[in-house]
């Protein structure tokens, strides 16, 4: 199969959809992979190293599309790359379609098969989607530390404090992979963390697993009032895959905050757990409303992209070489966890939660495959 790799032009998006050792394997077993000039620079991963391995490199991202019968990327298609994507062309990247009407009719009217990383399921689990959330879910700790500070007009806090002096309370709601990271990395700076999740199972599973600063609590509207008055950093990581996700803090809620409490939404790109979020940038990360800071970055790990690329594409290898291999209808046929990453075939909505998003026709994706 011809395989293409783009150059990621969403704003500040730093990762690539293939490294170096990803492209070996797709060529040793037979596949042409064409990747766009300087693709892999800001992960680490210069043109020469790509071609070592057996790759081609094209100037012009119009080339890629024009190439490849599977595009593999990161990131959803931005506006300029609408226009490229063509009929039966398949597109596998991270695409969470029910934050963005206009990005989902646009592949509705591409006539392409859209395999999300974010709905492909395997034994419950996303598999594509948990390395970025480790990422994200650190991360979130890592800039929710930083915007405390007063200079950007943070509560003036030190996460884990100093002898004789308490450390700081961090929030974490969504006790999933992103969350659980959070939580580690803000124990291991040694804050009182509290993580909420509304599945008993999981939050037994939490206070085994979790040093003794971390409390799981279970997760409903009141407890949720009551712990934000206290906390100082409030990581929202709820997951629901496909959907939309519930805003489990309100905007009357800012007011019941500490000034210069800090908000980080992991998950933006669903839409965002906080009422009051707003999609920010790498290059603007931070907005303000009513003294509370909201940091709610798309693409988190495109900060960090050397460790997110590798650890995207050791995930999403295997997968990658079945599609090619097979051929996606073969491919999704033989594998249902494959399957579950379709969301849109040649026009037709094959995800549910997606269509009902957008009160879109949906259609069974076993009648297309």
């Amino acid at each position: 199969m011809k395989i293409g790799i783009p150059k990621e032009i969403k704003v500040q998006e730093a990762r690539v959809g293939l490294t170096p050792a990803g492209a070996l394997s797709l060529v040793s077993a037979g596949h042409q992979v064409c990747i766009q000039k300087n693709a892999g620079l800001l992960s680490g991963f210069d043109d020469k190293e790509y071609q070592k391995e057996g790759c081609k490199i094209l100037s012009k991202i119009e080339d890629i599309y024009n190439f490849a019968e599977m595009i593999v990327k990161v990131k959803e298609p931005i506006d300029q790359e609408y226009k490229l994507i063509k009929p039966n062309q398949l597109i596998f990247t991270f695409f969470h379609f029910a934050s963005s009407k206009k990005l989902t009719e646009a592949m509705i009217a591409s006539n392409s098969v859209c395999l999300a990383y974010e709905t492909v399921e395997e034994n419950d689990k996303l598999p594509l989607l948990i390395p970025m959330s480790e990422v994200a879910g650190r991360m979130a700790t890592q800039e929710g530390a930083k915007y405390l500070g007063k200079p950007y007009g943070g509560f003036g806090i030190l996460l884990g404090g100093v002898t004789g002096v308490r450390p700081a309370n961090v929030m974490i709601i969504g006790g999933g992979v992103a969350g659980t990271e959070a939580a580690l990395m803000a124990a291991g700076l040694g804050a009182n963390v509290s993580i909420f999740d509304n599945n008993l199972e999981r939050l037994r599973d939490l206070d085994k697993m979790m040093p003794d600063n971390v409390t799981p609590i279970f997760s409903n509207q009141l407890n949720i009032e009551l712990e934000i008055r206290r906390s100082h950093l409030i990581i929202g990581t709820v997951l629901i895959p496909g959907s939309k996700t519930p805003k489990l803090i309100n905007k009357k809620m800012l007011s019941k905050m500490m000034q210069g409490t800090v908000l980080v939404d992991v998950a933006i790109d669903q839409g965002g757990c906080f009422e009051s979020s707003e999609p920010t940038t790498h290059a603007n990360p931070i907005i303000i409303k009513e003294g509370i800071i909201h940091y709610a970055v798309t693409n988190m790990p495109g900060a960090m992209p050397n460790t997110s690329t590798i650890a995207l594409t050791n995930s999403t290898l295997s997968y990658i070489i079945e599609l090619a291999s097979k051929g996606w209808k073969k491919a999704c046929r033989e594998n249902s966890s494959l399957a579950k990453g379709l969301n849109i075939i040649n026009g037709k909505v094959v995800y549910k939660e997606v269509a009902e998003t957008f009160d879109l026709d949906f259609t069974e994706v076993e009648s297309l495959i």
